[in-house]
């Protein structure tokens, strides 16, 4: 029996550095989507343990047990032949390796007929919101995870296909204490969620921007795009995205953008 899983792309709304622990990991305070854009996994039980991988981003893959979908198979305790189309840019800001291991893990699941005998925070901070799936907070590390309900929002995404360490981002990172997110607006419908979203901030977009300055040029040529609601970047870069009112305006704006610059990765996506 083979399972095929949807990996979609983790986009960070928001993302507020709260503090930092004595073991050096960061708290987080994250308003956490998922696209309908992202990778693409076929998952087969079977006596030894096989990865390949496939798609426009399959070069420098790890198919080994540098892989998380590798090690999600291992943790798990079985063995499976995993075959991964990379559709999502690497180092990108939106978990897609997190992405992969949770639906992995959904996969082997859906197979064995048992949940997974870990704790999903083995495989990375992300995970856990990747497990969910849809539109959730994330606190703590990662490891406190609310899902909530989210009308779908339209968006551009854009990444200058440009690779950005998390860790050299977190090091430009002079505040660590940071105000979490303010309460959710009650009432007020998408106009009201639009203007809490605005008043919120990526505490990573600043020293993302100082490791790779294309990111403000990609920041600056969503904000040009007609219709474009609010800009920002998800995670610790590159990728970042604009909103839109609906889904065609989003369309028109990625062709565009597309159009201008094909030396970048452009998606129009609905976001949950």
């Amino acid at each position: 029996m083979t399972v095929e899983v949807f990996a979609p792309a983790k986009i960070n709304l928001t993302l507020h550095v709260t503090g930092q622990r004595d073991d050096g990991y960061h708290l987080l305070d994250s308003y956490v989507v998922f696209a309908d854009v992202g990778d693409d996994l076929t998952v087969t039980l079977a006596e030894d343990m096989a990865l390949t991988v496939s798609g426009p981003f399959a070069a420098g893959v790890p198919t080994d047990a540098r892989n998380l979908c590798w090690r999600a198979a291992e943790l798990f305790g079985v063995t499976a032949h995993i075959h991964l189309v990379k559709n999502l840019p690497p180092a990108a800001g939106i978990g897609g390796g997190s992405s992969d291991a949770a639906a992995v893990i959904k996969a082997l699941e859906a197979l064995t007929g048992r949940p997974a005998p870990f704790d999903p925070m083995l495989l990375g901070a992300d995970v856990p919101v990747c497990m969910v799936g849809h539109a959730a907070r994330m606190q703590g590390i990662g490891e406190y995870v609310l899902p909530l309900f989210q009308e779908p929002d339209f968006a551009v995404l854009v990444n200058p296909r440009v690779e950005v360490p998390t860790p050299q981002v977190f090091a430009r990172l002079a505040q660590k204490a940071n105000a979490p997110m303010t309460p959710w607006p009650e009432g007020g419908g998408k106009a009201a969620a639009l203007a809490w979203l605005k008043a919120q901030r990526n505490d990573l977009q600043a020293p993302a921007i100082a490791v790779a300055p294309v990111i403000g040029e990609v920041l600056a040529a969503l904000k040009g795009c007609e219709g474009a609601r609010m800009t920002r970047m998800s995670g610790s870069g590159a990728t970042c995205f604009a909103v839109f009112e609906t889904l065609a305006a989003a369309e028109k704006a990625a062709t565009r953008l597309a159009g201008e610059r094909p030396d970048w990765w452009v998606r129009a996506s609905i976001l949950r």
